[in-house]
């Protein structure tokens, strides 16, 4: 193995990877200063997160940074001047081996430009996630990015090896697919995703009655999509990523502000900021959907077609829907609970387990972890106290402003002389 030529393919194909967010990128600044293998500050090690909770290291490069599609926002699109590498099955095999074994890694995230043909491609991919777990008895995690137009029987043979597979629908509407892609079809998209969906139900059925049947994507399914590359508003996201899990029972969705990486009249300019705000709030409205109750449309709608970048979605929610409150923490339902701000769902559980045996004032509640600066303004407890009083929507945000911090807070610290 030629140790300086995999070190300049580690490095190219590791960068061109990092725009998938899929996994959160490593803060490693482990180095190996003997020329062997295994630089982790450099070589693309990443995290991701077990059902248990266990944080884990990921080898994260794309198989090559060839691609036959001239997409817009992607780095690795063709008429892009950058410099080029590809794997070679083998080598990725025996990249992973030796990572795991130098206990830099758990698993490897693996994803490709395409080459050739997406079948082409897929079959190189899944050949990978197969010499590791037949020929190298490799248990550890692998995710596999499926390929857009991919076979549904690359698709079912890449379940069988990896952990959790991914197609990243990339642009969150059909409309913006042709103005960025218009080589590529939305339903090479839903294709693999189907195919894979279909297959995780059968298995589950299966092992009822067959208890060894063998695992299908045990980590189901997830994709991707970038946020601020084609103008689509926020609730044009948030009820494209309620489609996908509904339809297709992803696992997560995951929002990656655009990057400005080439030149092109469709797209934010280069040097533009990357909306990193604008993710995080679109990551908040993910989560009320999923464990808060929450629908889009009481979030995001014709009146409200874009999220308040000041406040979290929660708050922005409540500021607007005053009547609701205040609720009374010792005798409301938990839907109720999880919609007041600043109170999370294990708070929720806290305060439905307490209330049993005696109400609860404000002591208890902060004891509980309640963010009683945002709270207080939306309950009442065992207490003659209510904080608020007869002040309106906007006086309470500017209040919760001067009082919070975070480290968005300089991007909306403007707003905050409104209320001096």
């Amino acid at each position: 193995m030629n140790f300086d030529r995999i070190r300049e393919k580690l490095n190219i194909l590791a960068d061109a990877a990092k725009y998938d967010v899929s996994c959160a990128s490593s803060g490693s600044d482990r180095t190996n200063k003997t020329k062997g293998l295994g630089n982790a500050s450099k070589m693309g090690i990443c995290h991701s997160y077990t059902a248990d909770g266990r944080c884990v290291s990921l080898l994260k490069i794309l198989l090559t940074n060839h691609c036959i599609f001239d997409c817009a926002y992607c780095v690795t699109r063709k008429s892009n001047d950058v410099p080029r590498a590809a794997f070679k099955v083998q080598e990725v095999v025996d990249l992973t081996i030796n990572f795991y074994r130098r206990n830099y890694i758990e698993g490897l995230f693996l994803s490709s430009g395409i080459f050739k043909s997406p079948d082409h491609t897929m079959e190189r991919l899944v050949s990978v996630a197969k010499k590791l777990r037949k020929e190298e008895n490799f248990n550890g995690y692998i995710h596999l990015k499926s390929i857009p137009g991919a076979s549904d029987e690359l698709m079912y043979e890449a379940g069988l090896y990896a952990d959790r597979l991914s197609v990243n629908i990339e642009v969150p509407t059909i409309s913006g697919l042709k103005l960025l892609a218009p080589d590529k079809k939305h339903e090479d998209f839903t294709k693999p995703m189907e195919k894979v969906k279909n297959e995780i139900v059968r298995y589950k059925s299966e092992q009822k009655i067959i208890k060894n049947t063998p695992k299908y994507a045990p980590a189901g399914q997830s994709t991707q999509m970038i946020v601020g590359a084609s103008g689509e508003s926020d609730k044009d996201i948030m009820y494209s990523a309620t489609y996908y899990y509904k339809t297709y029972n992803m696992k997560r969705v995951y929002y990656s502000g655009y990057v400005p990486v080439t030149h092109d009249s469709r797209l934010p300019a280069i040097g533009s900021q990357v909306p990193m705000l604008r993710e995080n709030r679109l990551y908040q409205t993910d989560w009320l959907l999923r464990f808060y109750g929450f629908s889009v449309g009481e979030i995001l709608n014709n009146q409200h077609p874009n999220l308040d970048m000041d406040v979290d979605p929660k708050l922005s929610w409540a500021l607007r829907n005053l009547h609701h409150f205040p609720v009374n923490v010792n005798t409301a339902d938990k839907r109720l609970l999880a919609r007041i701000p600043g109170i999370g769902m294990r708070s929720v559980d806290k305060i439905v387990k307490a209330r049993k045996f005696r109400k609860l004032n404000w002591d208890h509640l902060k004891k509980m972890g309640v963010a009683l600066n945002r709270a207080q303004y939306f309950m009442v407890c065992e207490s003659r106290y209510w904080e608020r009083r007869d002040l309106d929507a906007e006086k309470i945000k500017g209040m919760i402003l001067q009082n919070s911090s975070g480290k968005f807070r300089n991007q909306y610290s403007t707003q905050l002389s409104l209320f001096n």
